[in-house]
């Protein structure tokens, strides 16, 4: 089982480091580490900081959209956050990605315009920018996503049996490390805000993180 963080399992929320994923879900993730050969959470957070937002110790996580497995990202932090510099924007800074959020923006489509130009120079700088739900992500320019790091997760532990639960555009990703196994369930959280895209190639879609708390209380 493989579970994004932000959306999925913990409620969007305006400022990022007020999410938390709630106790009775908490409770029922504990249980089915018992379970399950494998329970991962894979976020666009930093992995210790999707630790925090779980707050389950000592499981599996990958941060930053499956980038802390490659070992070619890094070698792209320092002209990241030169980057973010250059941005007028608070950014949220992690080690292999920056985030710029506008979900509080008193005006959020001129915050969206402002982002779209932000975007164009990353990708003249040989960045490469992506939008998500209320957020403007650049990552460095390697072919590493939330499927590469399903994929070698599914690898490591000789699994051929998965289920991956997310509310994004880069869950689409995660859904496509999927293909291929024995038994594979794509679970979409659907919202006004996500990717079409998404329900239209999950096997299970649902309403949100209430939603999907029912959804864990039945496995």
């Amino acid at each position: 089982m493989l579970l994004d963080v932000d959306g999925t399992l913990a409620p969007i929320v305006s400022r990022p480091e007020d999410a938390s994923v709630p106790e009775e879900t908490r409770r029922e993730l504990r249980r089915l580490a018992g379970r399950y050969a494998l329970l991962a959470f894979v976020s666009g957070r930093a992995g210790d900081d999707a630790e925090r937002v779980v707050g389950l110790p000592g499981m599996t996580y990958v941060g930053e959209h499956g980038l802390e497995l490659d070992p070619e990202a890094v070698h792209w932090e320092r002209s990241l956050q030169e980057f973010a510099d250059t941005v007028d924007w608070p950014p949220e800074r992690k080690r292999l990605s920056v985030s710029f959020h506008w979900r509080t923006a008193e005006d959020p489509d001129a915050a969206e315009a402002y982002l779209t130009q932000v975007a164009a120079r990353a990708a003249e700088a040989g960045l490469r920018p992506r939008f998500g739900r209320k957020v403007l992500e650049i990552r460095p320019p390697v072919e590493t996503n939330k499927g590469t790091a399903v994929r070698t997760l599914l690898e490591r532990h000789n699994l051929h049996r998965a289920l991956y639960a997310g509310d994004d555009t880069t869950d689409l990703d995660a859904f496509h490390g999927l293909d291929g196994l024995e038994l594979a369930i794509r679970v979409a959280i659907s919202s006004a805000e996500g990717p079409r895209a998404l329900a239209a190639a999950a096997d299970l879609v649902l309403g949100g993180p209430e939603a999907l708390l029912e959804l864990l209380r039945q496995l």
